[in-house]
């Protein structure tokens, strides 16, 4: 069977599926038609409230995980900057031992020609 013959075959069973529970659950609903409107009224009233909530829920989240990266980010540019100062540190050392001992001075010049 190919994808798209599958897709296909989904689509149309979601499709299915979907009249079928409406059928069914307005069939079973313990309301009346006038009951079941109105809370479903009462619903889309409540979904502009609804939608602000979950907006400022959203944008408080936001704002946190801003404020988590943030530090996070100041916390890694602080390691790195003691990273570079303890190479830097450890580069100087290594150049004034190879200045006060001649034989690393020529090993370590054969190493950097050999780059």
């Amino acid at each position: 069977m190919s994808k798209e013959n599958q897709t296909v075959i989904f689509i149309g069973g979601m499709i299915i599926g979907s009249a079928v529970g409406t059928i069914v659950g307005l069939l079973a609903a313990p309301r009346t038609g006038k009951e079941t409107r109105k809370v479903i009224k009462k619903s889309a009233d409540a979904l502009p409230e609804l939608a602000e909530d979950l907006s400022t829920s959203i944008q408080f989240q936001a704002n946190r995980l801003s404020e988590t990266t943030l530090e996070n980010w100041e916390g890694t540019l602080n390691r790195l900057s003691q990273a570079i100062a303890a190479g830097i540190e450890a580069s100087q050392a290594t150049a004034q031992t190879s200045k006060s001992n001649p034989q690393d001075r020529d090993r370590n010049s054969s190493i950097a020609d050999r780059l």
